[in-house]
């Protein structure tokens, strides 16, 4: 009777402890069945694993989109309507913009098929199927290999088998690294290049809060948008013409307006884009102290005086209004992270898990052999590069991305070196494609707000950079200039053929070299990419060790825990993760709800602060409680927040209720949780989403798009 129990009680808390970790995880959809799917059902989901990814038949997997490059987005609809975030939306909205037709301030509602924009470059990418190909790669690496060799076999024998698996189809084909180079998927996909701008809100309510209530919960933000995908008449992916149809999927989301409880079961399918859930202390003391740091001081800078000209020119907003919207989002991800890595004492954390793991291998002279020095790699790689990895992110951020014409200038140093070979086949082509990018560069491009950022941007990096990892353009400003940044910046800008397009298209038709190595912006682009190379160089063989160091801890961890379902760090792939509506408790005494409503809007309202403007439109809705099926208990439903596990590039997935149906978008996650890429916060993190009844609601009663509402599925 006493061993009974005591199994009973075992068994009681092992269900506790599987609960406490239940919806932390980024799992892999064809591992669902192996590892997830009785706890998921125990939860409250309806469905089936083969019901959610199934390479045989339509499954939920096949209503699930790379939406453009760095989001996810959900089919909704037979005719290939497509629901994402605002912000994942914002760039195509912003390239359809003008000061005349200035849709990111008033929103866009296409009311016809014919009136739908067409948006070159945005894609849809379909996952046709995820498949292990670990032993294929595997089978070729041999134990005697050094580390470039294995690297370099890998990536020939993955070449191999994602070209034999492309072969008499018209599909995109990969393989990936998972679990640190320890495990390899194969990833087949369907690309449509054809997709259009269907609606989107007015800023006021797409990115309602801006800044201020990015990453911070509650949250009144309608952040979403809606597009189509096009297809040829045999519904297949082709490139834009007025004769392709919309297009039918084999699977779209149902949504439903039951609208959500606390408790209620949740499940996010989507492409989260990089967590590094096996990091070590020493990574952490990095990312802290460099990554983050840098990124807050050089974008804040820069984000000011970008802000500045955007606030006082309507078309310079237009123009910088994405580029602002990518540069600030993870500016705020960064110092809402460096505060939570602190706060929650994560390197403390970290540091405990090394010593278990040093423990294990010790344990064991195999382990040992195996195992033994994989820590010491990792520290050795990171102490190693230290100075390096300052430079070069100095570098991106303040001379490639925070100078813009910079950055575009390096594009021609391909055309240099073809005009140096006197090649006239590879001088036009590459002419040709300088032209074609140069296009989009100056649509969004404003030379004295350049000019300004370069001014500052140039001066941070002289003040915090050694002088040896200086591009030796900066000896030309302490010689020539006598170190006076603003009158080299003036003179560089005031002698350029880059900032202006008219000037460079003439250059491109008769391309010259001593005229481009003449020219200021790309002497500067030349030597800041000439130093960028040389501490490549140098950063490179500490970089090896850490790699080393990384896939040695993470083979050693997944055998330390060969009993336990693992899943591996996103890297943008098809994930799903399972979680509940669930309220949370972020300090002392402070409660906050799980939903928030239309009600909170109005709150905030500040008709004197561009971030919280609220239209007439939406005012009159309210003032009128005019909901129409959208409202509960005579509230508007705006958002809620969930335990599911996502970041970056979940933004625009689908927020499924136990049956599959569609009651939410994510957007965003919590501000108290901002170290979830590296340590999930099982307390604390949470998933904020756009309640689908607020989407319905202004596409119906605020936009009055109701030929989209007519398309959907709903489930009332």
């Amino acid at each position: 009777m006493k061993n009974r129990l005591i199994t009973l009680l075992l068994g009681i808390l092992f269900l506790i402890s599987s609960a406490l970790h239940a919806d932390e995880g980024m799992w892999l959809l064809p591992l669902l069945k192996k590892y997830n799917i009785d706890l998921m059902q125990q939860k409250g989901l309806k469905l089936t694993a083969d019901d959610i990814y199934n390479i045989n038949q339509a499954s939920i997997k096949d209503a699930i989109i790379i939406f453009g490059r760095g989001c996810t987005g959900e089919v909704v609809s037979e005719q290939g309507l497509v629901l994402t975030n605002h912000h994942c939306g914002y760039d195509a909205i912003q390239q359809h913009s003008t000061p005349e037709h200035d849709y990111l301030t008033d929103g866009f509602w296409a009311k016809s098929f014919e009136e739908e924009l067409p948006t070159p470059g945005l894609t849809a990418t379909f996952l046709i199927r995820l498949e292990d190909v670990t032993n294929q790669v595997m089978a070729a690496v041999k134990p005697e290999m050094t580390d470039a060799e294995r690297d370099k076999t890998i990536m020939e024998i993955s070449r191999k088998i994602a070209q034999e698996a492309k072969q008499g189809t018209h599909y995109t084909t990969s393989v990936r690294s998972f679990f640190g180079g320890n495990q390899f998927f194969l990833l087949v996909y369907e690309v449509f290049n054809d997709v259009r701008l269907v609606g989107a809100p007015p800023s006021s309510i797409g990115k309602f809060g801006h800044d201020t209530d990015n990453w911070m919960w509650p949250r009144h933000t309608g952040d979403f948008s809606v597009f189509r995908i096009y297809a040829n008449k045999d519904n297949q992916p082709a490139e834009y013409s007025p004769s392709n149809v919309p297009y039918k999927p084999k699977y779209f989301l149902p949504i439903s307006l039951k609208g959500v409880q606390n408790g209620d079961f949740t499940m996010i399918i989507g492409y989260p884009g990089r967590t590094q859930r096996y990091m070590t202390s020493f990574e952490v003391d990095e990312r802290i102290k460099i990554d983050n740091a840098n990124r807050i001081f050089i974008r804040g800078v820069k984000q000011d005086i970008w802000l500045k000209d955007m606030r006082a020119d309507k078309t310079v907003n237009i123009k910088y209004a994405s580029k602002y919207a990518g540069s600030s989002n993870y500016w705020k991800n960064s110092i809402g992270m460096n505060k939570a890595l602190k706060r929650l004492k994560v390197y403390d954390y970290k540091k405990q898990e090394e010593e278990e793991f040093t423990k294990w291998i010790q344990a064991n002279p195999e382990r040992q052999k195996k195992y033994g020095e994989a820590i010491a790699l990792i520290s050795e790689g990171v102490s190693g590069r230290k100075e390096y990895y300052h430079a070069s992110q100095y570098i991106n951020e303040a001379l490639f991305s925070g100078t813009e014409i910079v950055g575009f200038a390096t594009m021609a140093t391909q055309l240099a070196k073809a005009l140096q070979k006197n090649n006239d086949e590879e001088i036009n082509k590459i002419s040709s494609l300088l032209k074609t990018r140069s296009v989009r560069f100056y649509k969004n491009y404003n030379a004295s707000t350049d000019q300004k950022s370069a001014k500052a941007m140039f001066r941070i990096f002289m003040e915090n950079v050694p002088v040896a990892y200086q591009p030796d353009i900066f000896n030309t400003i302490r010689i020539k200039y006598k170190g006076n940044i603003d009158k080299f910046i003036d003179a560089m800008f005031n002698k350029t053929m880059f900032t202006d397009s008219t000037k460079f298209y003439a250059f491109l038709a008769k391309p010259n070299l001593k005229i481009l190595e003449k020219d200021p912006v790309y002497m500067v682009a030349k030597s800041v990419l000439a130093k960028a190379e040389e501490i490549g160089k140098l950063m490179a063989p500490f970089n090896e060790k850490l790699q080393r160091g990384q896939r040695l801890y993470i083979a050693g961890v997944l055998e330390m825990n060969e009993n336990k379902p693992m899943y591996p760090d996103a890297n943008f792939t098809m994930r799903l993760t399972y979680g509940e509506v669930k309220d949370y408790y972020p300090m002392d005494a402070v409660h906050y709800n799980y939903f928030t409503t239309l009600d909170g809007v109005m709150e905030k309202e500040d008709p004197d602060n561009w971030e919280f403007v609220v239209s007439d439109k939406l005012k009159e809705l309210y003032n009128s409680k005019d909901y129409g099926r959208y409202g509960e208990n005579g509230k508007m439903p705006v958002a809620f927040i969930s335990t599911n596990d996502i970041t970056g590039g979940n933004s625009g997935s689908p927020v499924m209720n136990g049956n599959g149906e569609l009651i939410g978008i994510a957007f965003d996650g919590n501000w108290e949780a901002m170290s979830g890429d590296i340590v999930f916060e099982k307390n604390l993190q949470r998933t904020i989403s756009v309640d689908i009844r607020y989407v319905l609601f202004v596409i119906d009663k605020f936009a009055g798009a109701t030929r989209l509402i007519d398309e959907m599925k709903i489930v009332e």
